[in-house]
């Protein structure tokens, strides 16, 4: 699975950005993305993924639904 970011609720603040491990988080027009083909979720480095963790907005990064 991956972690999405809602282009609704993102602020562009940045903060997720380099955080990454995996570097899957890329500015984009409107918002923040994150490439779901690299995304690992922060497994076997963290136990919740650093987005999530660092993102100032509420349920603005949440899990991809397949």
């Amino acid at each position: 699975m991956a972690m999405k970011i809602d282009p609704d609720e993102c602020i562009s603040c940045g903060a997720c950005e380099p955080e990454c491990p995996t570097n899957s988080i890329k500015p984009t027009l409107l918002a923040y993305a994150i490439d779901a083909a690299t995304c690992t979720e922060c497994a076997g480095e963290y136990k919740k993924p650093q987005c999530v963790t660092l993102c100032p907005i509420d349920d603005c990064i949440t899990l991809l639904s397949t």
